[in-house]
C-alpha cells in the first residue's frame, strides 16, 4: 500500500484545524446569529417607540392611509353623538310638528358626518393637527416614563393623544357645531396610550429597551469577529458562516413579523370592516422593523460576498486576477472604495449608513475589507499588470459569447476547440499551483479543485 510521504501528511494534518478549533467559532457564530434577531426588534422598538420624529412621521403615514382615516373619523363622530345630544339639537332647530323627523335626521346626519370628517382629515390643516397632538402625546409620554418632571405627570390617571381640536373640527362640519361645541364635556375625542398603573412596567422597559438596543448590536458584531478571528485556517468559511447567520436573523425577523401580525391583526379587528385598517396599521407601523432586518439581510449578503470573491471558484478567482493590478496600486483601490462609501453613504440604504458614528464604522470594515483582499491578490498574482487583465476580461466575455452561440467555435471541426480547452485547462491548473504555494488552498481544497477542473475539460472534450 502506498502512503503519503510524512511531510505531506503532516501538512494536510496541520492544514485542517481540528474539531474543537472548530467549534468554539462556530458556537459564538450561532450565540451571535440569536443575539442579532433579539437586536433587530430592540432597534426597532427603540427607533419606533423612543423617537418622537419617528413616532410622529409614522402618525402621519397612519392617517394617509385610507382605511385608518376611515376609522379616525368614525370615531371622531361617534365621540360627538355619544357627547352631545346631536337628536335634541336638530329637533330644538325645526317646528313642532316635524320634530319626530329628528331622529331619523339625526341618523342620516351621522353618516354624512362620518364622510364628511374623512375628507377633513385628508386636508392638510386636519392633517398638522393631528400630527401637532401625536408630538405632543409622545413628548409626553416619553417625559413621564424617562423620569417625568414638575410640570407633566399622568394627569386623570392617563397619558391621553388629545384630538379635542379635531373633534371641535368635525362638529363645525356636521353643521351644529356652533351649539353644539359647548356641550362636549372635557376628555371627549382623547384616546389614552399609557395609564397610571402602567407608570412603572412602561419605565422599567424604556430603561432596559435603551440598554439592549446598543448591548446587543456591540455582541452581536463582537462575537462574530472574535468567531471569525479565532478560526485561523479557516477564516474565509467562518466570514461565510457569518454572513450565512445575519442572514438567517434578518429573514427570521421578516417570518415573526409575518406571524405576529397575524395574531395582532385578529386581536384588534373585532370585525371584518376595522381588518383593513388594523392591517395596514400593523404594517405601518412596523416598517422600521422590515427596514432593519432588510438591512441585516444586507449586511449577510455582503459578508458572503466578500467570502466567495477570497474563495477557490474559478469565477473567484478570474475576478481576483482582474483587479489584482489595480488593488496593487493604492491609490487606485482605495479611491475606488471611497467613491463607492460616498455612494452608499449618498444613498443611505441602511439606517446605519444614515448614522455618523456607525456609518464610519461600516467604512472602517470596508476598508479592512479591501486591505485583506489587497495583500491576498499580492500573494497570488504579484506580477499581473493591466494588459494581462484586460486580456481575462476579453477572454471571459468571448466565451461568454461562444457559450450564447452554442459554443459553435468551440467543435468547428478543426482542432481549434480543443486547443483552447487545453490552453485553458493549462491555465486554470497552473493558477491553483500558485493558490498552494502561496497558502491560500489546502492540500484538500487543492485536490478537490484540480478534479472539477480536469473533469470539467474532459466533459467539454467528449
Amino acid at each position: 500500500m502506498i502512503s503519503d510521504p510524512p511531510d505531506a501528511a503532516a501538512e494536510t494534518v496541520a492544514a485542517k484545524p481540528s474539531a474543537p478549533r472548530r467549534r468554539l467559532p462556530l458556537v459564538l457564530i450561532a450565540v451571535a446569529t440569536l443575539l442579532a434577531f433579539v437586536a433587530v426588534f430592540a432597534l426597532w422598538a427603540n427607533r419606533q417607540l423612543l423617537d418622537t420624529d419617528n413616532w410622529t412621521d409614522t402618525s402621519s403615514e397612519l392617517l394617509e392611509n385610507d382605511a385608518i382615516r376611515g376609522q379616525t373619523a368614525a370615531f371622531l363622530v361617534d365621540q360627538l353623538y355619544d357627547n352631545v345630544d346631536v337628536q335634541g339639537q336638530i329637533a330644538s332647530a325645526l317646528p313642532p310638528r316635524a320634530a319626530p323627523l329628528a331622529g331619523p335626521a339625526a341618523g342620516g346626519l351621522k353618516d354624512l358626518a362620518v364622510r364628511g370628517a374623512d375628507t377633513l382629515l385628508g386636508r392638510p390643516r386636519a392633517q398638522a393637527l393631528w400630527e401637532q397632538a401625536n408630538r405632543r402625546a409622545h413628548a409626553r409620554l416619553l417625559n413621564v416614563v424617562e423620569g417625568g418632571g414638575d410640570v407633566v405627570s399622568t394627569e386623570g390617571g392617563a397619558v391621553t393623544l388629545d384630538l379635542t381640536e379635531l373633534l371641535t373640527q368635525t362638529e363645525d362640519r356636521v353643521g351644529v357645531g356652533g351649539r353644539a361645541a359647548d356641550k362636549v364635556p372635557e376628555g371627549a375625542g382623547e384616546i389614552t396610550i399609557m395609564k397610571s398603573d402602567q407608570l412603572g412596567f412602561a419605565q422599567d422597559a424604556v430603561r432596559y429597551l435603551k440598554a439592549a438596543a446598543i448591548v446587543l448590536v456591540v455582541l452581536a458584531f463582537g462575537l462574530m469577529a472574535l468567531a471569525i478571528y479565532l478560526a485561523s485556517r479557516w477564516r474565509r468559511e467562518a466570514l461565510r458562516a457569518a454572513g450565512f447567520g445575519f442572514l438567517f436573523a434578518g429573514v427570521a425577523v421578516l417570518v415573526a413579523r409575518s406571524l405576529a401580525g397575524n395574531a395582532v391583526v385578529g386581536a384588534l379587528a373585532s370585525t371584518e370592516a376595522v381588518r383593513p385598517a388594523a392591517e395596514a396599521a400593523w404594517s405601518i407601523s412596523t416598517s422600521l422593523l422590515v427596514e432593519a432586518a432588510s438591512a441585516t439581510i444586507l449586511y449577510g449578503l455582503a459578508m458572503v460576498g466578500a467570502a466567495w470573491l477570497a474563495g477557490p471558484t474559478a469565477w473567484a478567482i478570474a475576478a481576483r486576477r482582474t483587479l489584482a493590478p489595480y488593488l496593487r496600486e493604492p491609490r487606485l483601490a482605495y479611491g475606488g472604495l471611497a467613491a463607492v462609501a460616498l455612494l452608499l453613504l449618498a444613498w443611505g440604504p441602511t439606517p446605519a449608513l444614515r448614522r455618523p458614528l456607525t456609518a464610519v464604522l461600516l467604512v472602517g470594515f470596508l476598508a479592512i475589507g479591501l486591505e485583506v483582499l489587497r495583500r491576498q491578490t499580492a500573494r497570488e498574482f504579484p506580477d499581473a499588470s493591466r494588459e494581462e487583465s484586460l486580456d481575462h476580461i476579453r477572454a471571459r466575455v468571448s466565451g461568454m459569447g461562444r457559450w450564447v452561440r452554442g459554443g459553435a467555435h468551440a467543435t468547428n471541426g478543426h482542432g481549434n476547440g480543443n486547443g483552447a480547452i487545453a490552453a485553458g485547462r493549462l491555465d486554470d491548473l497552473e493558477r491553483l499551483g500558485r493558490l498552494r504555494d502561496a497558502g491560500v488552498l489546502d492540500a484538500p481544497e487543492f485536490d478537490r479543485e484540480k478534479a472539477e477542473i480536469l473533469a470539467g475539460a474532459g466533459a467539454r472534450e467528449g
